[in-house]
Order: structure tokens, then sequence, then C-alpha cells
């Protein structure tokens, strides 16, 4: 029997039972359509762990913080996120304080977490492992 493979809640099902990690940084952001449910805690708890450091809050959003060395890197990194976000079509609240910057996300036309939030956490930590971090 040939190995079948298919997507289910942010992983790479084989007809084996083995499953792999999609890299959702290399995904895009989807419009949601009407009457998307938010997702559920089990898919929420599955997905975590592909986007290191975000911390869930209510089940409704996902946040993480973010340190710089001043105010001029953190606002850079702010600039480029807020470009990604703009090409995703899919934007977070972001706060910044000095060399500290926090950003939520939410699906807010769902009220809750889609892909898209995942989605967009993977490329904004993708973006502070190869640009900022060190």
């Amino acid at each position: 029997m040939p190995l079948l493979i298919f997507v289910n809640k942010g992983l790479i099902m084989t007809n084996e039972g083995e499953g792999l990690p999609v890299d959702l940084a290399k995904k895009h952001c989807a419009p949601c359509e009407i009457g998307t449910q938010p997702f559920d805690f089990e898919t929420i708890n599955e997905l975590l762990p592909a986007i290191p450091e975000w911390k869930l809050e209510d089940t409704k959003i996902i946040k993480r913080g973010f340190r710089f060395k001043d105010f001029v890197e953190a606002v850079k990194f702010v600039n480029i996120v807020a470009n990604i976000a703009e090409s995703e079509g899919h934007h977070p609240d972001i706060f910044i304080s000095y060399n500290y910057v926090r950003i939520t996300l939410m699906t807010h036309n769902i009220g809750g977490l889609s892909e898209n939030d995942f989605i967009m956490a993977a490329k904004i930590n993708e973006l502070y492992v190869k640009e900022f971090a060190g």
C-alpha cells in the first residue's frame, strides 16, 4: 500500500499513524469564512509546541514578550512585524516599552484563535531568531 499523506490540526499525518510537524512559518494566512469556529482547547494545545515561548491566555489569545538591546532595535523589530502582518492580512496587538515588545494574537472576527494566529506567531519567532536573538 502506498504511503498516504494528509494534513490534520497542524500535523502532516501518514496512513501509518506518524505525525510530522508542519512548518507554520512557511504557510500563509487565509481569510476566515463566515461561521468559522475558533480552535478548541485540544487543537490549541497540539499547536502550541510549534511556537516556542508563546503563552495561551483564556483560550482566546496567544502572547509572547521579546527583549532587545535598546529602543531602536525594539522599534526595528516592530516595523518588520508590521510589514509581515500587512502582507499576511493578519494584524497583532503590539506593546512597546523601551527594550521590550509584547505581541498578542487573536482572530478578532471569530472571537478566538485560528490557524492564522499560529502562522503569524511562527513567522514572528522566525524573524526574532534570525535577526535579533543572540
